[in-house]
């Protein structure tokens, strides 16, 4: 539903608003709270940073053991739900086993870039407040623009071999 020039409202479980040149704090979760294993943790945070400098601009992402947080700013050609809705079918594919994600997700427009940097520290941080790591350095699962986006902003595939 059109609730202005540039802004969309939709419900499923939750209530969505998607507001164009936006960022967005996004959370989704395992179902039933299934504990991701490493290498589907991995699986996860790579299907995230796919659509970096694509579809949004990505800011900060953690795969904690059983949700996702998410910081990023949707591009024009992206909307939120095709975007959230790829991130999660690409890694429950690449994970198997089934169904892996709750249906729905949790998601914020962030007012300010003061409120976009909390948001961004509250996520490299989630691992430490959840006792898991002593220091955000030492989590495997985690990617920020400013540290692991300057070094390699967009993971490109291998070349195919050409027979």
């Amino acid at each position: 539903m059109s609730i202005g020039d540039d802004t969309y409202a939709w419900r499923r479980d939750l209530p969505h608003l998607e507001k164009e040149g936006k960022s967005y704090y996004v959370t989704f979760c395992t179902r039933d709270r299934r504990i991701l294993s490493p290498s589907a943790r991995t699986i996860a945070l790579e299907s995230c940073v796919a659509g970096h400098l694509r579809s949004y601009f990505l800011h900060s992402v953690v795969v904690m053991p059983d949700h996702v947080h998410l910081v990023f700013t949707l591009y024009r050609i992206a909307t939120l739900a095709a975007t959230m809705k790829l991130i999660k079918s690409t890694s429950a594919r690449g994970i198997g086993g089934g169904v892996v994600w709750q249906r729905e997700y949790f998601d914020r427009i962030l007012r300010s870039d003061e409120d976009l940097r909390a948001k961004c520290e509250y996520v490299v941080n989630n691992p430490v407040r959840a006792g898991l790591v002593a220091s955000a350095e030492d989590y495997p699962w985690i990617w920020r623009s400013w540290v692991e986006g300057a070094e390699a902003p967009v993971r490109t595939p291998a070349p195919h071999k050409v027979s």
